[in-house]
């Protein structure tokens, strides 16, 4: 799924497109990410005003509309 599908399916449920939105949701299918700091890091990159929340309520509502998945990762210390 491309950046502009997303839009669409997000502007298809009611969801309002604003620039950050779109900032946000072309960050994260353009790019490959090991966690959501990352992808707040790289979004403060292009747009400091944009928010940590804002940026995991948009991760939320992706994983909702099932276009990510969040994997949790654990590793074993020795």
């Amino acid at each position: 799924m491309t950046g502009s599908q997303v839009i669409e399916e997000m502007r298809k449920k009611g969801c309002r497109i604003t620039k950050q939105r779109k900032l946000i949701v072309d960050i994260i299918m353009n790019n490959e990410f090991n966690s959501c700091k990352e992808i707040y890091y790289r979004v403060i990159k292009e747009d400091p005003t944009i928010g940590m929340a804002t940026v995991y309520r948009m991760i939320n509502q992706l994983e909702e509309m099932n276009v990510i998945r969040r994997i949790e990762r654990i590793e074993v210390v020795r």
